[in-house]
């Protein structure tokens, strides 16, 4: 087996005459030497080595031609345009191409024993399995000829042919250190880190590593906007009361007075539970539907009192209910545009489990009286927003926390914001598809012990 490394141009890149057209971008190439646009010929057509390149160069330019088609190469590698791969006989191993902005230079091999890092993630993509490291702007295709170089490359070894390792290297694919000093595990920056919130954190926040990011409509042309408020489910309704809003400006405390007040409350007043007029006023006035418009892309968007990116607004809120006056136990959903109840499963035992999960996670002697469960119905995010979209939601969750947060203050209940959930659960007590609307959000709520301030 002997590999080299050979080169095209990027596969969504072309070339004619004295421009290179990828993505919305033209590179433009003047007064190219015959040697230079033939050599350039061959990186279109296809994969070449340095050999074979230096030899249409000269042919056409002579040896004098070859520092400027080297200047030229380097140009087109630090503008992310060539794909290296590495070639056994003929046949392609592992190829490295970009998925970003950035150079596609290659780097050196390096010396001594390598593993791969441990935050290197394989995926299928086009059919191809493909490696990423977090932060990166490249990728390494494994044919199925190399892909059992992955196991080696597990633990520390030296096996590893030379050509596959440069592009390994060039991805960031290799740990950083070595066996007797492995970077990954003894750097705080590194070893603090878990893979997946790396990938999730560098994904999300590198916009230079990946193809598209923000309002790129991933999804459009192939599914219509949802609506802007789920069906009604059918199931029994209750009306809720409309607080009077002047009322309640002309009595509440001051804003600053409510913000200092903000806190977490995790016991509520047994004897005397919330009631559902203080559960309909709580709703109303975090979440109501305030009215709804049509966006310049035919998606029709909400107006709330809490922000939402793009105003898609794509969470919805469910009142787990176990003690609340005037309404039944039961799990609820709260109808943003029609400001009413709407029963969605009777108790059971899989509200049963919901109750007690978010029961244990706020650290309650007793049930929780009722548990806001925030859903993301994430298409209404997703059909629009690329790379951000799931960020996008969390931030929508974090804005409606602080808001349910102040407004239960106002109103002198007990809320706490619970820091994790089982959306598997949720799913089993409502029915919902998870991948379609599940939960992002918990929050416990109460009538106040009288012992509180």
């Amino acid at each position: 087996m002997n590999p080299i490394i050979v080169s095209r141009l990027r596969r969504d890149a072309s070339f004619s005459g004295e421009h290179i057209r990828f993505a919305a971008t033209v590179l433009e190439l003047k007064n190219l030497t015959q040697g230079q646009g033939t050599a350039l010929k061959l990186l279109a057509e296809g994969d070449h080595d340095d050999t074979a390149l230096a030899a249409a160069v000269t042919t056409a330019d002579g040896e004098a031609g070859l520092l400027r088609w080297h200047l030229l190469f380097r140009r087109l590698n630090t503008s992310g345009l060539i794909e290296h791969a590495v070639q056994v006989d003929g046949d392609v191993m592992a190829r490295l191409y970009p998925v970003g902005r950035g150079s596609t230079l290659p780097a050196a091999a390096p010396a001594g024993p390598v593993r791969l890092s441990r935050f290197a993630e394989a995926r299928v993509v086009d059919g191809t399995l493909t490696l990423r490291a977090p932060g990166r702007h490249l990728a390494v295709e494994l044919m199925p000829q190399a892909a059992g170089l992955l196991g080696e490359l597990a633990t520390w070894n030296t096996g590893t042919p030379a050509p596959l390792l440069r592009l390994l290297a060039t991805a960031g694919l290799l740990a950083p250190g070595g066996p007797d000093e492995d970077l990954e595990t003894t750097e705080r920056s590194y070893a603090q880190w878990h893979p997946a919130d790396l990938a999730f954190h560098s994904r999300t926040r590198f916009p230079a590593t990946v193809g598209g990011y923000g309002g790129t409509y991933p999804l459009g042309d192939r599914f219509p906007p949802e609506p802007v408020s789920p069906p009604p489910s059918g199931l029994r309704t209750v009306a809720l009361p409309v607080p009077d809003l002047d009322r309640i400006a002309a009595t509440e405390p001051s804003f600053t007075e409510i913000l200092e007040r903000r806190g977490s409350t995790r016991a509520h007043d047994e004897e005397t539970p919330i009631t559902l007029a203080q559960l309909g006023e709580l709703l109303y006035r975090s979440l109501r539907r305030r009215g709804t418009m049509t966006g310049s892309d035919g998606q029709r968007l909400a107006n709330r009192p809490y922000p939402s990116g793009g105003a898609v607004h794509e969470l919805e809120v469910y009142p787990l209910v176990t003690a609340c006056e005037g309404l039944p136990a039961g799990l609820w959903h709260y109808a943003t545009d029609r400001h009413e109840l709407e029963l969605v499963a009777e108790p059971g035992k899989a509200t049963d489990v919901l109750v007690k999960e978010s029961r244990n996670a706020a650290m309650m002697e007793t049930d929780p009286q009722v548990v806001l469960l925030v859903t993301a119905r994430f298409g209404r995010v997703m059909w629009k927003y690329e790379t951000v979209a799931y960020p996008l939601v969390l931030k929508h969750v974090g804005v409606l926390y602080q808001t349910l947060y102040l407004v239960a203050t106002a109103m002198d209940l007990a809320v706490c914001g619970l820091g994790g959930g089982d959306a598997a659960a949720f799913a089993t007590a409502s029915g919902r598809d998870p991948l379609l609307e599940g939960t992002v959000g918990e929050l416990v709520l109460g009538s106040r012990p009288r012992t509180e301030g």
